[in-house]
């Protein structure tokens, strides 16, 4: 399958579309005019891709989880510290331990999303993190606090793993960009709704208010379960499972031309075939992972990477711990801080929708690197601003600036094309398992960020801390243009044959080279 095959499909489908609706105005004895066939093609195509928001919305809800749990933690620790009493190091454990337990879900997620179906998969997460957050909300004592977070860092890893592949898969490739940044779009939704949660309930007794904020975290995963009865299963586990009809019936509702389901089928089928005739289902996936091929070993390095460096540059701890960061600015009182961070979540959720519109028209990597080279910029600016502006107006407004900066940067391009490329890039026999990698590798590392936060500012200072996340960031600026390929427009079947092409390229350029020396 050549490279150039997406583009050729992509120009071929309005004819296509149009020869379709004009045989259907035959049949049904309407005139076969160019103005009836365009309204008809127009009517399809927008249910069409209404139908498949409509899926990619409802499957990127347990992102609103995950955002939600960041955003609300951020104040609703101040009260727990309150009336629980809880040192430092035990704010840390508690807000860092969500991301590190999460991998437990996302490793299992993996494997139960080939085992059951991508779909039930999130079920099963939506239900853990409903038991979680209950148990938090009743929590009398640390201990049980901790039993309800650790439950609710599974449950979230559960399904923010096997999300974003659920919508690659059935989404069209020329929208798939577009579709796959939801997750991201909802963790800013989740975030912002925890700010303001916040701000709403700080006014009730320290005993009450975090309760109320945490309880309030329950309802996504509720929608999630009236939502699963709704969306279909992924057509590609649909066809590993043999059940290849079911598979065409819902990639015609998701693409809705019949030629391009036709030949996405064709790929997909040849795609299983080639995994099925491996024996890759089951141990041989994992062989292959912790084992590549130079193709595979490309994905991995570019998936987990990128999963990486979205943690390590800092943005949780700019999300966890903003109210101690504006506090450290000059900002006082608790009311004050808690508006002061719903400016932070407005600015990264009005950001995301830059991404959303240019994703697919300006491509992958342009925007990865505006986001890098931004947030590296901002980040050591906070380095410079804390501790030369004093906690004086001046200071106060650009802390706030800078941060905002920062999150913004985030939001255009690392924030949501992470979970574009992780979801897209790995070949179907191994998908499930690669993405639960790489999220198992976003989560670790946000943990690590979260629980070393307060220790690390206090050793070296808030300014000292963020100068090492900017250094991390220009790092991220050269790993963006030495690893991440350009996925843009392409089909997932093409994208695996993009790394293995790269392969065969240097193949060709060394025997070119070989026979050149022979020759002379």
């Amino acid at each position: 399958m050549g490279l150039d095959n997406e583009s050729s499909d992509m120009s071929n489908i309005d004819l296509g579309s149009k020869n379709k609706y004009k045989r259907m105005d035959a049949e049904v004895g309407a005139p076969d005019s160019d103005s009836s066939s365009n309204y008809q093609e127009k009517d399809i195509t927008k249910s069409t891709r209404n139908y498949v928001m409509a899926c990619a919305f409802f499957a990127s809800v347990n992102s609103i989880l995950l955002g939600y749990d960041v955003g609300v933690m951020s104040g609703a620790i101040i009260f727990i510290q309150e009336e629980l009493k809880i040192t430092d190091v035990q704010q840390e454990v508690l807000v860092g331990c969500l991301s590190i337990v999460s991998l437990i879900g996302s490793l299992a997620g993996g494997r139960t999303s080939d085992a059951i179906g991508r779909k039930w998969t999130m079920a099963i997460g939506a239900i853990i993190f409903q038991l979680g957050g209950l148990i938090m909300t009743i929590a009398y004592s640390f201990r049980i606090l901790m039993v309800g977070r650790l439950l609710s860092g599974i449950g979230i890893g559960f399904g923010a793993t096997i999300m974003g592949v659920y919508i690659a898969e059935i989404s069209p490739a020329i929208s798939r960009g577009f579709l796959t940044t939801f997750p991201e779009i909802c963790i800013n939704i989740g975030i912002l709704l925890g700010y303001v949660s916040n701000y709403a309930f700080s006014g009730l007794p320290a005993n009450i208010n975090w309760r109320v904020m945490l309880a309030l975290g329950i309802l996504p995963s509720v929608i999630i379960g009236f939502a699963l009865f709704i969306i279909p299963e992924s057509p590609r586990w649909l066809v590993l499972q043999n059940r290849t009809d079911e598979a065409r019936t819902i990639l015609m509702n998701t693409i809705g031309d019949e030629k391009e389901v036709a030949e996405r089928l064709d790929d997909i089928l040849q795609t299983a075939s080639k995994a099925k005739s491996m024996n890759l289902e089951e141990k041989a996936v994992w062989r292959e992972i912790v084992r590549p091929s130079p193709a595979v070993y490309k994905m991995l390095a570019a998936g987990v990477g990128l999963q990486c460096f979205q943690q390590i540059t800092g943005i949780d701890a700019l999300v966890y711990y903003s109210p101690t960061i504006l506090k450290t600015a000059g900002i006082e009182g608790n009311s004050q801080l808690l508006a002061a961070t719903v400016a932070v979540g407005v600015t990264k959720t009005a950001a995301i929708l830059v991404a959303l519109f240019l994703i697919d028209r300006v491509g992958r990597k342009p925007l990865l690197y505006t986001s890098t080279i931004g947030i590296t910029v901002c980040l050591f600016c906070i380095t410079l601003s804390l501790p030369f502006m004093g906690k004086g107006p001046v200071g106060i407004a650009l802390a706030i600036l800078f941060i905002c900066g920062d999150v913004a940067f985030f939001s255009v391009g690392i924030g949501p094309i992470c979970w574009v490329l992780t979801s897209e890039i790995y070949p179907l026999r191994i998908r499930a398992q690669a993405v639960a990698v790489g999220f198992a590798a976003n989560r670790v590392c946000s943990g690590l960020v979260s629980l070393s936060f307060l220790s690390l500012s206090s050793a070296i200072s808030v300014p000292g801390t963020f100068f090492i996340f900017s250094a991390l960031s220009a790092i991220s600026v050269v790993f963006v243009h030495k690893v991440i390929p350009e996925t843009k427009g392409k089909t997932l079947e093409e994208i695996e044959c993009l790394f293995n092409e790269n392969d065969r390229l240097k193949e060709g350029h060394v025997e070119l080279a070989d026979t050149v020396r022979l020759v002379s």
